[in-house]
């Protein structure tokens, strides 16, 4: 049965070219918005809490601060309005699941950039 689950989700499920990302990166997302019968595009930049799943079931998870509040918004890497996803930070982070981030404020909320 799982081999039947993956040869649809191989076959049919279309893959966009994503760069590689990991949790610590800052990303900028790219998704569109439908307005009534407008679209246009709005952007989400921040730091990658984490990615969970594989195939067609993968997530990411991106946190920013607006303001003094911090929003988290998942974002599934089949979903059809991302229109690209750009990595402005390549971070250095040695957990795979960052949710001690939430948690930090000010200079410790920093994450080391990997310079290459």
């Amino acid at each position: 049965m799982e081999s039947l689950v993956k040869f649809v989700q191989d076959e049919f499920v279309t893959k966009k070219d994503f760069p590689n990302f990991s949790a610590g990166d800052t990303i900028t997302v790219y998704y569109e918005i439908k307005e009534g019968e407008k679209t246009r595009t709005q952007f989400f930049k921040g730091v990658v809490i984490q990615r969970r799943g594989t195939g067609a079931t993968e997530t990411f998870t991106i946190r920013k601060m607006s303001g003094t509040v911090g929003v988290e918004r998942i974002f599934p890497i089949n979903l059809p309005a991302l229109q690209k996803i750009e990595v402005n930070k390549k971070g250095k982070v040695r957990r795979s699941r960052i949710f001690y981030f939430r948690g930090l404020t000010g200079k410790k909320a920093r994450i080391k950039e990997v310079r290459s």
